[in-house]
């Protein structure tokens, strides 16, 4: 508990007097939008990040928790696609006047839900593209442009974006998705703080060799 708070997952503005940082989940009001608790924006508000997202959209947008997304970042979905086996990819039934029902769904491109694990840093105006998959504890690089799935503890950046490493050898990476810190309770999380903060691997490997 700091300042006499305890972290609340409902509080929309997490820095008093400050509204520039939300908590996500709180401030939802899209469905198809699934949000974790403590994932935040540096913004003060969500769901303009996400485009090209309609009523009869078929995809979801999956969030995890303790996410931290940065000002300027896009979540791109399906329905900003063009019809591409076609002679044009003009979207003439968009359009007022022009004589075409929309295309069947089988027509057009379509990579399913895009999700984000939990404990993934996206940085300022990536861009995600629709379908993509980014694992857990990962860390998006300002403006890359994310057009594959991403595995956990990865660094990718660049246009398009490509792996620069993993953050951890494969044994750490195991322990990690193993622990799963972020489905632990409040009162653990504070408490596993200092190994969450720790910058001595070696030092987190025993430990969690001795907690798991």
């Amino acid at each position: 508990m700091k300042n006499g708070k305890s972290p609340d997952p409902n509080t929309v503005h997490p820095i008093a007097g400050y509204d520039k940082e939300i908590y996500v989940k709180p401030t939802i009001k899209n469905p198809n939008i699934i949000v974790g608790n403590f994932t935040y924006i540096a913004d003060s508000e969500f769901e303009s990040h996400v485009t090209h997202f309609y009523p009869w959209s078929r995809d979801k947008l999956i969030i995890g928790k303790f996410c931290q997304i940065a000002a300027g970042v896009e979540f791109v979905m399906n329905d900003a696609n063009h019809q591409m086996n076609a002679v044009s990819t003009f979207p003439f039934y968009t359009l007022e006047g022009w004589e075409m029902e929309p295309p069947d769904p089988s027509d057009m491109p379509f990579k399913g839900d895009t999700v984000i694990g939990n404990d993934v840093w996206i940085g300022q105006n990536a861009v995600i593209l629709p379908g993509i998959h980014i694992g857990d504890g990962a860390i998006i690089g300002a403006n890359s442009v994310v057009g594959c799935d991403v595995e956990p503890y990865s660094v990718i950046i660049g246009n398009p974006a490509k792996v620069l490493r993993k953050r951890f050898d494969d044994e750490m990476i195991d322990l990690l998705l193993r622990f799963k810190w972020w489905d632990r309770t409040i009162e653990e999380i504070n408490s596993l703080i200092p190994l969450l903060t720790c910058s001595d691997p070696e030092k987190v490997r025993k430990e969690l060799k001795e907690i798991i």
